[in-house]
């Protein structure tokens, strides 16, 4: 899904978090902590439907050749269940393999209910993201997952922005619901595979507190926590898209001016997160970013075009990004995943196709790299 964070319009002006309730004492853990170096590389492509093909080697090899170490790819639900306790692994099968040979990790990103497991197959069919109408389900697919590929696939991300309705089923965001997918989908996969890390799912960096379209990020991880959910994954996943502004600027400069108004609106929001995991006694673990990036969007799109950066910027801001995080956030920063290896079929009008640092190219054809994937190749890392 894109990285849509931004809901249509900017937010009004915002207080700094409030206070979360001091407990210093380590949380107690089902499963030793992983622990990664500070920072690991990744980025997202989109390898599902070529792996068997020119496009799908060329991506894969554009990773490597990036000097990165970690590839993050969607693993729908709906791609590879037909019905239940059915599992087609043609595809999944090919993804692995493919990422395997040239060395590199595999974070899955586990989503996409299939129709026949919603409560509502009409609306499946309009919202790719909806819950299981039974989290059983959900969970046999996991460890069905985690099963086959043990030692395979590194890491799994456990669903994607559930502070934003449009990704929950275009249902109100519910954080006690998806703590409990949560503890379902980690249970599975470590009966499974005790090593894989388990990465809750990142949030949408916002303020929007309107139930039929969002739930604040820093409300939804509180309220994350406060369900019990920190026993159920090793790593946080967390969403930093840098917007308009430089990786270096802090959350609080940004509240500060009138122009942004509000501390979502930076990469170091991060930090704000990290200051909520501390205080609810979780600071024993890292942070995985799952995406961030900068868009060059030229189309006028009112929601995104207007905190566009031009090339040349967005290629300074993700090496700048990569390098503050490595002097700042050692050790608490694990694995930071970018978007994108552009997808074969984005075209212009796709939103996310400004958020890659490759232009899609027919198949077979080499592919077009931006400025921010040479300047990402050449960085030290």
């Amino acid at each position: 899904m894109p990285l849509l964070v931004l809901l249509a319009a900017r937010c009004a002006a915002s207080p700094a978090p409030g206070p979360t309730p001091p407990r210093p004492t380590p949380l107690a853990r089902l499963y030793p902590l992983p622990r990664l170096a500070a920072p690991e590389y990744g980025i997202q492509a989109f390898l599902w439907w070529h792996f068997n093909n020119k496009t799908g080697w060329r991506d894969v090899d554009l990773v490597r050749d990036l000097g990165f170490g970690w590839v993050k790819q969607q693993f729908s639900w709906r791609n590879v269940s037909g019905g239940p306790g059915g599992y087609d692994w043609f595809w999944p099968d090919g993804v692995v393999d493919l990422v395997e040979s040239r060395g590199l990790k595999l974070l899955a990103r586990l989503d996409g209910t299939p129709f026949w497991a919603t409560a509502d197959p009409a609306l499946a069919e309009r919202v790719t993201d909806t819950p299981p109408k039974d989290l059983a389900l959900f969970g046999e697919y996991c460890g069905a997952l985690a099963e086959r590929y043990a030692g395979r696939i590194e890491a799994y991300e456990v669903w994607n922005e559930p502070n934003l309705a449009r990704e929950w089923g275009n249902q109100p965001p519910d954080p006690a619901a998806y703590a409990e997918m949560l503890k379902v989908c980690y249970l599975a996969i470590k009966a499974a595979d005790p090593r894989a890390i388990v990465i809750s799912a990142g949030m949408a960096p916002t303020d929007e507190a309107n139930p039929a379209i969002a739930m604040p990020d820093e409300a939804f991880y509180r309220a994350l926590y406060e369900a019990g959910a920190a026993i159920y994954f090793d790593m946080l996943g967390v969403h930093a898209p840098g917007f308009g502004n430089p990786p270096e600027r802090s959350s609080q400069e940004v509240l500060a001016d009138p122009a942004w108004a509000s501390r979502v609106w930076t990469f170091r929001h991060v930090e704000d997160i990290r200051a909520l995991m501390a205080a609810y006694g979780d600071g024993d673990k890292q942070i995985a970013i799952t995406e961030m990036g900068w868009t060059s969007d030229t189309t006028g799109n009112p929601v995104y075009s207007w905190y566009a950066v031009d090339e040349a910027t967005r290629a300074d801001y993700l090496v700048r990004a990569y390098q503050y995080a490595k002097a700042n956030w050692s050790p608490w920063i694990g694995l930071m995943s970018m978007v994108y290896i552009a997808d074969p079929e984005w075209t212009a009008s796709h939103e996310q196709y400004w958020w890659a640092i490759t232009r899609p190219t027919p198949p077979g054809e080499p592919a077009v790299l931006l400025p921010a994937y040479r300047a990402l190749r050449e960085m030290e890392k």
